[in-house]
């Protein structure tokens, strides 16, 4: 049911996918990611840090959906950071999740405290090198930590997942993104508490098509070439959530939601991001 993208190694990513933050360990995450993966998602997001990885792998098993249709990602978290801690920390995430290789893994925070994220790509490249990921990419990397991977790192992230929403668009950061080959991936699409889901704009939107407000900011995204990952635990949710692929954004209504960004930060900034 969702569209595919071509990552930088060639590989193919759903453009829209389901993600899994603060989705409780145990029957919540299992029914979640089975209806997720009933409806068509075929992406799933988790992390070491959302302490998940285990529910997530018994839904894949359950879900009757053959291993190599799925595009499973999870993260190494600030405290794992470090080359060999990096590799041992991606062995225990494989393990939770009952799995031969990951689709996509990311280093989750660049922690500019300790600095150890050139060394912690190393081992993400190191896992690539042998086969036991197809792709490696950063969550949260701001313009300056992408630099310095390019430079000192040799393969290329296929993504960088970050903060984006109508409020906190990023223009300047999905540029640079751009121009390197890079896709961007959108946390928090839908923007957290909701406020965005009431914006008058987007409702107006919502309402000349028939759609939800979610849907249509949904389809901002996918059509501003953005990979989006929508948590939810509602089924209804879930599934509306990715029935956005049989209506269109003009390039009015485009700019028109482009127009609303405030640089509006929810979640930490990248650069002050300090947690072990």
């Amino acid at each position: 049911m969702s569209v595919n993208v071509k990552l930088n190694n060639g590989i193919e990513m759903p453009q829209l996918g389901f993600g899994v933050y603060l989705v409780e360990e145990g029957e919540s995450v299992i029914e979640a990611v089975k209806k997720a993966i009933e409806v068509g998602y075929r992406s799933i997001d988790t992390a070491a840090l959302y302490k998940n990885e285990r529910g997530v792998g018994q839904a894949i098993r359950e879900a009757g959906v053959p291993r190599e249709e799925l595009f499973i990602t999870t993260k190494v978290w600030n405290s794992d950071q470090g080359y060999e801690s990096t590799l041992k920390a991606f062995d225990e995430s494989l393990e939770r999740l009952g799995l031969d290789y990951l689709d996509l893994y990311l280093i989750h925070w660049p922690t500019p405290r300790n600095n150890k994220y050139i060394e912690t790509f190393k081992a993400l490249e190191k896992l690539y090198e042998d086969g036991k990921v197809r792709a490696i990419g950063v969550s949260n990397f701001n313009i300056g930590h992408l630099e310095r991977i390019l430079s000192e790192c040799k393969v290329k992230p296929v993504v960088n997942q970050v903060e984006l929403h109508p409020y906190f668009s990023q223009p300047e950061l999905r540029k640079f993104c751009s121009d390197n080959g890079i896709y961007v991936e959108a946390w928090g699409p839908l923007m957290q508490g909701g406020e965005a889901l009431k914006d008058e704009v987007i409702v107006k939107i919502a309402e000349q098509h028939g759609k939800t407000p979610a849907q249509v900011i949904l389809r901002w995204h996918l059509q501003n070439d953005v990979i989006a990952i929508p948590k939810s635990t509602t089924p209804s949710r879930i599934e509306e959530n990715i029935n956005v692929f049989d209506f269109e954004l003009s390039h009015e209504e485009m700019q028109q939601m482009d127009s609303l960004n405030q640089n509006r930060r929810q979640g930490p900034d990248p650069e002050e991001m300090h947690r072990a």
